[in-house]
């Protein structure tokens, strides 16, 4: 695992130079939040490393159900019982294994990894305009239905889960990266993709921390290019 602190945020990166998976501490007065969850073996270093900053990990929050932002939930809840788990309305069906479309959404499959066996249930659901702590809940779907980004409202810090990757190429999900597809071949619509892509660049981020990826400061150059190409993709 390899750790990075910016800002509030910790960044713990899994498998850096083979897949790398990100999840987050953000730092408050007095506790941590916990964003995503990374794979099934990393909650022994993300508890470790909380302990090392001294403060509980009091909320987990994941950005979206695919299993490399899961893997560890269950481990996580069993050794942290007092933490709120949180995640959007919406996809707390994926949470359970759930790939149906509900009515007025686009009728393109939901793609990437789905859990079939986890027995966290979350405490709390979310929608836009949430708050946990200084992190304010952006909505933005594309990646899956329910994708939410996280603005720590003190920086204006964003962490965006897979609605953008860095990892192989700065892109808007479900652009097509070779040197690292994964999350383009996970991506559920790309319109709704891009929708979102353009709601974070208007917030302004002071930086961008992602799921795959380094946390990249000031990425207005980055988010620009970025959308563009995504643009490109669609018309093409």
């Amino acid at each position: 695992m390899k750790v990075t602190k910016m800002e509030h945020v910790y960044q713990l990166a899994f498998l850096p130079n083979v897949f790398p998976v990100n999840c987050y501490l953000v730092e408050e007065s007095d506790s941590l939040t916990l964003v995503d969850a990374a794979l099934p073996t990393s909650y022994k270093k993300i508890i470790e490393k909380a302990e090392k900053i001294g403060k509980p990990i009091k909320q987990i929050v994941l950005t979206h159900a695919h299993s490399d932002h899961i893997g560890s939930l269950d481990a996580l809840k069993d050794r942290l019982p007092n933490a709120t788990v949180s995640i959007s309305k919406r996809d707390v069906l994926l949470l359970k294994g759930d790939k149906r479309l509900l009515e007025g959404e686009p009728e393109t499959p939901i793609r990437g990894g789905v859990p079939k066996n986890i027995q966290t249930k979350p405490d709390r659901t979310l929608e836009e305009g949430d708050w946990i702590g200084s992190l304010k809940v952006i909505a933005t779907p594309g990646h899956t239905p329910g994708s939410i980004s996280l603005i720590d409202t003190r920086t204006n810090l964003i962490i965006v889960g897979d609605a953008f990757q860095v990892r192989g190429g700065f892109a808007v999900s479900g652009t097509l990266k070779w040197l690292f597809p994964a999350p383009a071949l996970a991506t559920w619509n790309k319109e709704l993709a891009l929708e979102s892509a353009r709601k974070i660049e208007a917030y302004g981020p002071s930086l961008l921390a992602a799921g795959h990826g380094k946390m990249v400061s000031s990425p207005s150059t980055e988010l620009k290019k970025a959308i563009e190409e995504a643009e490109r993709g669609l018309v093409t």
